[in-house]
């Protein structure tokens, strides 16, 4: 019995001298080069993406740390594959046939798997190419809402009335950001046909001046609102363009005080919205025959 565990110890020290050595030095080189690729990885993406005048420090990290992830992890999945595939030669098992059934159930994968695979592609580059990022409102696939997380696989929007929407990133095919860089103060107002337009355009170009020094409003308007152009003549209005531009997602709330505050200084100006005007013809009237 002694001799026997001799044996089995003598068997088991020579493993170890060798197999074993080797399996633990593998194990240390898969660690070891995880933490070298993740190093290189955050110095190569910290260095790629450039921010610019519009986007914020947080945003610009938050996008960096994103990229990071996804291709730390990518990296990770490989090495130790390739980690656990040598360890098991060491084991003496053949990985030929592990490797042709990795194929075989990846021919399978590919065809039931295939949306799936579409969607991670096109969220990585979704993600890389900077479209659209947390808290930017965006129209997407006809649906409009904030946008409140991304993965790779999906985005996740919730709309004004408090809607979640999920939508795969392989159904994307067009993204409109009503968030990105800067926005525009950009709407038509009619005026009645009789309207002195000298009058007008200094009444709403003086508006805009006014808004654009108020000290809420002038942190969020970067080119003060003004006339642009008469747009068209209507059947009962002369339309007019007025056009600014405003940080990202402050268009709305700047356009609305806009309004408000041109129709108190139309009132006063004597400047009149008009109303939609009808021409009635009344028929001549037939005469009577005399008796």
């Amino acid at each position: 019995m002694e001799k026997k565990l001799e044996i089995w110890i003598s068997h088991l020290w020579t493993w170890m001298s060798t197999h074993g050595l080797l399996i633990f030095t593998y194990i240390f080189v898969g660690w070891l080069l995880n933490k070298l690729i993740h190093r290189f990885v955050d110095r190569i993406v910290r260095m790629a993406v450039i921010g610019d005048k519009y986007t914020t420090k947080e945003a610009e990290i938050k996008r960096e740390n994103t990229l990071i992830e996804i291709f730390t992890w990518a990296t990770r999945i490989i090495v130790w594959v390739t980690i656990f595939m040598m360890i098991l030669q060491e084991f003496g098992i053949p990985i030929g046939p592990i490797i042709a059934s990795a194929g075989i159930i990846g021919l399978a994968f590919g065809f039931g798997g295939q949306y799936l695979i579409r969607d991670l592609i096109t969220g990585f580059f979704l993600i890389l190419e900077n479209q659209y990022r947390i808290g930017d409102f965006v129209y997407i696939n006809g649906v409009k809402g904030t946008v409140e997380k991304i993965s790779l696989r999906l985005t996740t929007l919730r709309d004004s009335d408090g809607t979640v929407h999920y939508i795969p990133h392989g159904e994307i095919t067009i993204v409109s950001n009503a968030a990105k860089d800067f926005a525009n103060v950009n709407f038509d107002i009619g005026v009645a046909y009789d309207t002195d337009i000298d009058l007008l355009i200094s009444v709403i170009n003086e508006v805009g001046e006014e808004l654009k020094r108020d000290k809420k409003f002038s942190k969020l308007i970067t080119k003060t609102p003004t006339f642009l152009r008469i747009q068209d003549f209507a059947d009962s209005a002369i339309m007019v363009k007025i056009q600014g531009e405003t940080l990202a997602l402050s268009q709305w709330e700047v356009t609305g005080e806009l309004r408000r505050r041109l129709k108190i200084a139309f009132d006063k100006a004597g400047i009149e919205f008009p109303y939609p005007q009808l021409v009635v013809h009344e028929a001549p009237k037939s005469k009577e025959p005399t008796s």
